[in-house]
């Protein structure tokens, strides 16, 4: 096809294109579908690939060549401006804008790697502060081992990161993190070799590189000092069995079951008082409800949102009890989920997995609590953070087309582009009041999506629907032919259109001068490919990342005329 592209544009116009071509005098590239599109801007592409990484690939792309062709782009830039990488890619980690952090993590270890020497010390004295917790720690050490090996630069690096945390924060990351990717922070310890600071740091150093278990079960270290009590009280509540209360006869069980309410007695206290994570316990342990209700007291947003299944699992979340109401609480606290810096897939992640009662790779299943899945309902709406409305008439077009079913976001299981852009559609349609929903693949199907809808419902209504193939400019073809008035036309997609007569661009500027209206076009990316169905030279055109937390604000920015 390509090398008949002079002659198969003889006499077309740039009004009427289809979008097997390019627009004539327009610069263009052509995507996986065979389509013509815009180039992505690069540092929106590196943007795209930072939030969304590539795991699951896509309907066209294998995850193994999007990561390529992604890790190619990256050098390029690395070579280009590799200060501004580092830059963008540390924001990305201290932000929390993307649902993981694995992607940026790997480029930041390619800059740590690959880049010039300014690059490369720049990557480097980030780790410290980029890498919040040990499991990143942990991800980083093991790319930048096998993109460039152990060298000073890494071992100075990896140092830093242990003497630069306070006594409290190092015993938590010593003690929840303490394998990952194949490593241990014995490892780490063990090859950066950091010089302790003062003794505490000495001690549990210590802990950590030569598990002093008999020490530190014997005597407790250095009581007073919380770091160290930590790691002591870990200690203890790893010696403490719970064991089957099986036995031959009626005493003999009697006697097995007053041992394990003792235990579990004594691990709540050591839980209370030393706010123990779930990682420091036995795992025997995490099946009793005591304990759950220990470690919910103190527990982290992100845990707590990560273990509800289990917590209903143990009978911890049963209706109208006290912990069903504190979990619903802290829920729909939206200072509480920014503070913790919750990201919107979190929530979403969660809400489709507790909502079915039954785990995803595991055989687990629970009794579902409908308060928590209203809760978590509103989570996902709350994780956006405040979002003022632009009150302009709004089109939401969601893709969905053959490709949008295939792929996974940020590793959800069953979360495809298709399923995702549901969740955003409600989102958006609380959020603008004059706003309707459309479903698009080469005509237009109404969905029933509705602003009342549940998130999971939205999901659920989406997931398998294929109308055939990609057309984008479907939405402003269809406005156009019924009549209806659109100042925003959001059209959330992977950009893979290749089925119209005309390109999007060409359909919205034949709508806007058929109707007067000034309509403006964005375009939310749902993969990590390089290019977008947005004109990057019209102002009234924005491309932005599906998922990002900061897209509906900007969103409604871009719709209201203040950016």
């Amino acid at each position: 096809m390509k090398k008949n592209i002079k002659e198969a544009l003889t006499g077309l116009t740039a009004s009427e294109t289809p979008q097997g071509l390019p627009i004539p005098g327009r610069d263009m590239v052509e995507n996986n579908a065979g389509g013509f599109v815009f180039k992505l801007d690069e540092w929106k592409q590196l943007e795209r690939f930072l939030i969304l990484g590539s795991e699951g690939g896509t309907f066209y792309v294998s995850e193994r060549k999007l990561t390529a062709e992604n890790a190619n782009h990256v050098l390029l830039l690395l070579k280009k401006d590799g200060l501004r990488v580092v830059s963008v890619t540390v924001e990305m980690l201290k932000s929390g804008r993307a649902p993981k952090p694995d992607t940026a993590i790997f480029v930041l270890a390619l800059a740590a790697s690959k880049g010039d020497d300014a690059t490369r010390k720049a990557a480097l004295a980030a780790v410290p502060t980029a890498l919040k917790t040990g499991t990143h720690l942990l991800k980083f050490a093991d790319t930048a081992n096998g993109l460039r090996g152990w060298g000073r630069g890494l071992r100075n690096a990896i140092q830093l990161w242990f003497k630069e945390r306070g006594h409290e924060t190092l015993a938590l990351q010593l003690v929840k993190y303490r394998q990952r990717e194949g490593w241990s922070m014995r490892d780490l310890l063990r090859l950066a070799k950091p010089v302790p600071a003062d003794e505490v740091q000495g001690k549990l150093f210590g802990w950590t590189a030569k598990r002093e278990k008999a020490e530190w079960a014997k005597a407790h270290v250095a009581p007073g000092v919380k770091a160290l009590d930590f790691v002591w009280a870990t200690e203890q509540a790893a010696s403490l069995k719970l064991v089957a209360e099986k036995a031959d006869n009626d005493e003999a069980k009697a006697i097995l079951a007053a041992a394990n309410v003792a235990s579990t007695k004594k691990l709540v206290e050591l839980i209370v008082t030393h706010r123990l994570p779930r990682e420091a316990l036995p795992t025997e342990a995490l099946n009793k409800v005591e304990v759950w209700e220990a470690l919910l007291q103190e527990m982290p947003m992100t845990a707590m949102i990560r273990n509800l299944g289990t917590m209903s699992k143990v009978g911890l979340l049963k209706p109208l009890s006290e912990a069903e109401k504190l979990v619903a609480s802290r829920l729909t606290d939206a200072a509480r989920l920014k503070g913790a810096k919750v990201h919107p897939i979190q929530v979403l992640s969660a809400l489709r997995t507790y909502a079915t009662g039954r785990g995803v790779r595991s055989s687990a299943t629970w009794t579902v609590s409908q308060k928590v899945v209203a809760s978590l309902d509103e989570a996902f709406e709350l994780s956006f953070g405040v979002i003022e409305p632009a009150g302009t008439r709004h089109l939401l077009a969601l893709d969905v087309s053959g490709s949008m079913g295939s792929g996974e976001i940020a590793g959800v299981p069953g979360l495809t582009p298709s399923a995702a852009t549901a969740a955003l559609a409600v989102v958006a349609a609380r959020t603008e009041p004059w706003t309707a929903t459309m479903g698009f693949a080469d005509s237009f199907r109404d969905l029933g999506l509705t602003a009342r809808d549940r998130i999971d419902e939205a999901t659920r209504k989406v997931s398998g629907l294929s109308f055939g193939r990609t057309d984008a400019s479907v939405p402003m073809t269809w406005a156009l032919a019924n009549k209806v008035k659109v100042d925003t036309f959001v059209v959330l997609t992977d950009n893979e259109t290749y089925a119209g007569g005309s390109h999007p661009v060409q359909a919205l500027e034949k709508y806007r001068q058929a109707t007067g209206i000034g309509a403006k076009l964005i375009v939310v990316g749902m993969t990590s490919t390089g290019f977008t169905i947005a004109d990057p030279n019209d102002a009234g055109m924005l491309d932005v990342v599906g998922f990002d937390g900061a897209t509906p604000a900007l969103m409604a920015k871009f719709a209201k005329g203040e950016i």
